[in-house]
């Protein structure tokens, strides 16, 4: 008898429990994931910003057209894109959302809280002093939002699943190059510190104390994503006035991949799971192999001439009919279709670790 009444008192729990869950689902429209991860938390520069530079007194935003001519509505949202990003794509595969939302976007709603967010700034970098040159938000920034998010999250849902919803979020972190390109080769701060080994040296112990601190607020599963080639970038390749992708600065690009990768794989062992993604292969590839991917123009953008434009100094300008047809969208971001290809690519990466 007691063990058919303790059958039937699980069961009521169990049956109250699902509930209580799809009724707060229906109300707040939460859809569950199709596979173990809760939500995805983004951080990093452009290539994963979807607008919180909105909100910034900042020169680094692409918050008009033609940014966003091929986003929901064809108006900008503040993606450096002429749509969607990776992120976006690989939220919509995981069964989030189609969009991840800016944290600082003052129309965020609960449903996207649940969903995950990006803490992302473009202008930023693993070093913070990358960050302050365009006041845009910093990593250690980021990192102080994640934990304003934690909050949100906490009165939403109560402390003990909003602490089980970041165990089982997806980090993902995608920055580095204008640490490069906007800092270190173009201010004189910098190099009078360190020289191009030295400093690289730098931003590995950055990313690596970032991890420690997104590790200590819960972070279980994190994906890092390399720095491209940057030597193939249109802007770089008409400042050092090349006709091809610029060996040396892709040799660069390599070398910090490669010390990315060894700091990761030392991480190895901890209670944390860290994949990384090699951009840097996947963009040469659809550089070398265009047909392959639908591609037909590889190494210039698609606003204006597509040689030197890019954010504000892209405003306004004609674009390309076919933006399906190119790799870069100005002539530093790439285009939605190229961000599709490394969102399938990195899911792939996804899928295999969790």
């Amino acid at each position: 008898f007691s063990a058919k009444m303790f059958f039937i008192k699980t069961m009521c729990v169990v049956i109250t429990s699902m509930y209580l869950m799809t009724t707060y689902a229906k109300a707040t429209n939460y859809h569950l994931p199709r596979h173990n991860t809760s939500c995805i938390l983004v951080f990093g520069d452009s290539s994963v910003d979807p607008g919180n530079n909105n909100r910034l007194s900042t020169p680094a935003k692409s918050n008009f057209l033609p940014y966003g001519k091929d986003f929901f509505n064809g108006q900008p949202s503040g993606r450096f894109c002429n749509g969607r990003l990776a992120t976006d794509f690989i939220a919509e595969e995981l069964g989030y959302t189609n969009l991840i939302k800016a944290f600082l976007d003052p129309n965020i709603t609960k449903k996207d809280i649940l969903h995950g967010v990006s803490f992302a700034s473009a202008d930023s970098g693993y070093d913070e002093y990358t960050a302050n040159i365009t006041n845009v938000i910093s990593l250690t920034k980021q990192l102080e939002y994640l934990r304003h998010y934690k909050i949100k999250l906490r009165a939403l849902v109560g402390t003990k699943q909003s602490e089980e919803i970041i165990q089982k979020a997806l980090f993902l972190v995608s920055m580095g190059t204008n640490d490069f390109l906007q800092n270190y080769y173009v201010e004189t701060t910098r190099p009078k510190q360190y020289n191009i080994e030295q400093y690289q040296n730098y931003l590995i112990s950055c990313m690596l104390s970032a991890i420690k601190e997104m590790h200590k607020l819960g972070a279980r599963k994190l994906v890092v994503v390399g720095v491209p080639p940057f030597g193939c970038i249109p802007l770089v390749r008409t400042l050092r006035d090349d006709v091809k992708c610029d060996l040396q600065m892709n040799n660069l690009a390599l070398s910090f991949n490669s010390k990315i990768q060894r700091a990761l794989k030392n991480l190895k062992g901890s209670s944390i799971i860290i994949g990384f993604v090699d951009i840097y292969s996947i963009i040469l590839n659809a550089i070398e192999n265009p047909r392959k991917y639908g591609f037909t123009e590889t190494l210039k953008g698609c606003c204006g001439s597509g040689t030197y434009e890019y954010g504000t100094t892209c405003k306004d300008l004609n674009t390309c009919p076919d933006r399906t047809k190119y790799v870069f969208w100005d002539s530093v971001h790439l285009t939605e279709s190229m961000y599709k290809i490394i969102a399938e690519e990195a899911l792939e990466l996804i899928g295999y670790m969790f």
